[in-house]
């Protein structure tokens, strides 16, 4: 059923669940799981214009990386890894597209109304515009 499961990850302690799911999907279907973090580009103060939050930024990918390619490891799944750089949504659904994904999994708060419109939400707009299908799953907000 699946062959190439996309988990694209912010590096947040409740994206947890989301691992989980992805984990467990690829290891029961023999699928390759595919784990993105992507590095938004975001205009930084002045006093960090050395490139320290980028840096920074880069650092939380890989540990979020490294953390879920030890998990894989540990269930026996085969795993892929990258790390891009660019706006969050556009670059799953290049990534989800260049590599052929057959599924996307994603975490989501589950946010509504103001909060999802102040907010905005990379998971609401990969599920919109996706050519694959997405599976969300519900972060608790005390986990994120």
């Amino acid at each position: 059923m699946y062959d190439r499961i996309l988990l694209p990850t912010d590096g947040s302690r409740g994206n947890s669940r989301a691992v989980d799911q992805a984990i467990g999907l690829a290891g029961e279907t023999d699928a390759v799981l595919h784990a993105l973090f992507v590095v938004e580009d975001i205009p930084s103060a002045p006093e960090m214009s050395d490139g320290q939050f980028q840096a920074r930024l880069e650092q939380i990918g890989e540990e979020a990386i490294e953390d879920i390619r030890a998990r894989a490891d540990d269930a026996g799944v085969e795993i892929e890894t990258a790390i891009e750089n660019g706006d969050p949504h556009r670059a799953i659904l290049e990534y989800a597209d260049e590599e052929a994904m057959d599924l996307v999994v994603m975490g989501t708060h589950g946010r509504s109304g103001l909060d999802r419109y102040l907010l905005g939400s990379v998971t609401e707009r990969v599920v919109r515009a996706s050519d694959v299908p997405v599976l969300t799953v519900r972060v608790e907000d005390d986990q994120a």
